[in-house]
Parts: C-alpha cells; sequence; structure tokens
C-alpha cells in the first residue's frame, strides 16, 4: 500500500522548549479530572523535524532517524492495542468496536477473529491493551485489558485459529477485575516483561487520591503472574502494586538491559517518560513535573509540554525509546545513556499522520506506529486508522 500523510498545518515546537526532567500524566488523552485542564488528544498539527542520516554504528545521539517505509494496513476503527504473534503477524483492537483483529504482516489482509464479551466503550474506555503470552507456542492464550460496565480487568482468551473468521477467540478467562474505572484515565495498557510476567499501567479515573493509596488498583504499574495473582519479588508479597502515584500510564516497554519504562499523562503542564523502580513513588497529585527537593517522589527521565505529546504507546529500538503522542501528532525518541537521556528528545513525523496511538518493536530497527484518528477525538481522513512501518536509527 502506498504511503499517506497528511500535510501538517503549523510550524513544530522547537524542541529547545523542553527539559529532560519531571513528571505528569494524563490517561487516554481525553479532558482532564475534576481539576479541569486541557484536552489531552486534541490535535495541533506541526511540521516534521528534520533528521541527519548516519549508519547504525555511528549514529550520535542527537542525531537520530525515523522513516515511514511503508503502509501495513489502513481503515481500522479506533485501533488501540498492538500485538505481534509470533511469525509475524498482528493483532490488534479495537477500543469502540471491543473486536480483536489480525493483520498480516506482509501483505496487510485483516482478518476479524471476533468480539470481547463485556466491553463497555466509553469516555476512555473499551477494549484496550494487548498481550501475547509468553508461553503462546503451547497454550495460544491472548490477554486483553478492558472496560465493562463496572470496572476494569484483564482477561484472557484461547485464539484457535482452526475455527471460522469471528469465532475464534475463547469466552475470556477473568485474570484481574475491579480495576477503577472513569470516563477518563483507564490506563489501558499491559505487556509481558522479560521476566514473564505481566504488568499493567493502570488510571486515577480523576480520583487523583488513588494514585497514593496502596490499597487501590487505580494509579498503578501493576506486576502480576499470568494467571493475575501477585508476582513474586513484587514490593509487598500480598499485593499487584509495583509502583504508585501515577496519573494514567499507556506506555511500558523494556529496554536491552531489561529495565522496565513507562509514559504517562500530564494534567496541565507536563507530560513524563519514566523508569519505573519496584516500590517507586511518581508523585502525583503532588507534584506535576521535576520535584523541587521532594526526595521521596521519583523524578521522571524526560518530559514534556502537554501539547506535545499526550503519549501512549512506547517502545525500545536502537538504544532510544520511541513514544507515540496523541495530541502532539509526532512520534518522539528519546536516546539513552543507561538510566539518563543522553541528548534531548527529537520529534519525528510531526502532524504528518495526526494522532498516534502505539508503537511496537518489530526486529531490529523496524517499528510498527498505529495512528488514532477514528476515536472521538481525531479527525479522520480517507484510510484512517493505519498501521505504518518505520526504519529508525
Amino acid at each position: 500500500m502506498p504511503v499517506v500523510q497528511r500535510p501538517a498545518v503549523a510550524a513544530a515546537l522547537a524542541l529547545s522548549a523542553l527539559l529532560l526532567t519531571g513528571c505528569s500524566g494524563d490517561g487516554d488523552g481525553t479532558g482532564d479530572g475534576p481539576a479541569g485542564g486541557r484536552s489531552s488528544e486534541a490535535s495541533p498539527g506541526g511540521k516534521a523535524s528534520p533528521s541527519d542520516r548516519a549508519t547504525a554504528d555511528s549514529v550520535p545521539p542527537d542525531k537520530g532517524e525515523a522513516k515511514v517505509v511503508g503502509t501495513l494496513t489502513e481503515n481500522l476503527k479506533s485501533p488501540w492495542g498492538l500485538a505481534a504473534l509470533p511469525g509475524g503477524d498482528l493483532i490488534v483492537s479495537s477500543r469502540d468496536e471491543g473486536t480483536i483483529t489480525r493483520i498480516d504482516g506482509k501483505s496487510g489482509e485483516k482478518t476479524e477473529l471476533g468480539s470481547v464479551p463485556g466491553v463497555a466503550p466509553g469516555g476512555e474506555g473499551g477494549l484496550m491493551g494487548l498481550a501475547i503470552s509468553p508461553d503462546y507456542a503451547s497454550d495460544r492464550m491472548v490477554y486483553a485489558y478492558f472496560t465493562t460496565a463496572s470496572d476494569n480487568r484483564i482477561a484472557r482468551m484461547l485464539y484457535d485459529e482452526k475455527k471460522p473468521a469471528g469465532e475464534q477467540l475463547g469466552a475470556p478467562d477473568t485474570v484481574l477485575r475491579g480495576i477503577p474505572k472513569g470516563t477518563i484515565h483507564n490506563g489501558g495498557r499491559i505487556a509481558f516483561g522479560p521476566d514473564k510476567m505481566l504488568y499493567a499501567g493502570t488510571g486515577e479515573t480523576g480520583d487523583t487520591g488513588l494514585a497514593q493509596d496502596k490499597d487501590s488498583l487505580g494509579g498503578k504499574i501493576l506486576r502480576m503472574t499470568p494467571d493475575g495473582r501477585p508476582a513474586p519479588g513484587n514490593p509487598e508479597a500480598d499485593s499487584l502494586v509495583y509502583s504508585y502515584g501515577h496519573r494514567n500510564v499507556q506506555g511500558l516497554a523494556w529496554d536491552e538491559k531489561q529495565r522496565l519504562w513507562a509514559a504517562e499523562f500530564g494534567q496541565n503542564t507536563w507530560d513524563e517518560l519514566n523508569l519505573i523502580k519496584p516500590d517507586g513513588n511518581y508523585g502525583w497529585p503532588e507534584v506535576e513535573g521535576k520535584g523541587e527537593g521532594d526526595s521521596e517522589y521519583v523524578n521522571p527521565v524526560a518530559q514534556w509540554r502537554t501539547d506535545e505529546a499526550s503519549p501512549s504507546g512506547i517502545a525500545w529500538a536502537e538504544g532510544s525509546i520511541w513514544m507515540a503522542g496523541l495530541r502532539g501528532e509526532r512520534l518522539w525518541r528519546i536516546p539513552l545513556d543507561g538510566t539518563k537521556a543522553s541528548a534531548d528528545p527529537q520529534a519525528f513525523l510531526t502532524g504528518k499522520y495526526g494522532r498516534l496511538r502505539t508503537v511496537v518493536a518489530e526486529s531490529g530497527a523496524k517499528l510498527w506506529l498505529v495512528t488514532s484518528e477514528t476515536d472521538t477525538r481525531g479527525e479522520p481522513e480517507e484510510g484512517d486508522d493505519r498501521v505504518l512501518r518505520l526504519q529508525v536509527r
């Protein structure tokens, strides 16, 4: 399929406006909670930032590159979660329709696997994150994070490829229920870590006090076994809570040293990229952005003004974290030197494809990138939404 780009509508914001430390977070980028503030999924435009070409082994920290090399598929409805199956095909969730679709990794052909029973879309809720069991070769399990009429929950379903299209998902087996739900800030990202434990980013639903309440599952990063029990080595043996003080986490990724990184939305001032520490308190709602002398809170590694990012999915590739921006309509590269940023973040694709929801590492220097124009905040054009293939360095 041809690569389709949308025209930019405003000049790119100067990178000098960025600071490399701070914290915040906003869920799906809808409006804010009771405190009010911005709608984090609004859609300004801008021109793409220039990038310099270099070999993978000689790219200076501030001279990366992100190039769209193809459109895998298009005409997706409210895509949210994306996960890679063994063999190279993808599965994608529709937040508003509650369906899971398989995409052929070469041809882009789409096959609907089925609907997830009990999904109640609305606001920032619906069928969101997807993850593939680390034992998929033997158990054929697909995990999904979704909103019901009463809560957010995580369930696993048997994927039976031998059944007819539309009937290939088994009945959901709920592994975790009781995650707070709201019109906003439902979190929704799930991923299996290198330790084969399941991690989930949740939101505080606009009730800011939940983020600091360790007895609540809202405003947290959770770590659990594949069947939903507290994972061995958690900060508290009987708790799923791995880190807290989050506003709304929608990005999870591990680097080459198996360190966990997370992105979340800010309210009025700062969006953030955090290095996650067990039992770390990331400050919300006590601080937004870098805390001044607040040693009890973990400061983020990078921060952005809320109109430049509204970060959802993240991925690690080629020594950098790559972060999809909704309101910012751009892909951010944060080059890393261990646990710190080695240069200012770089913006790519600004305004060209609209809002960007999810980014997934493919292999080596390649990424899959999902656009997000067909939900309630986008301005869809012909062909939206898409899965793009990127070459990065």
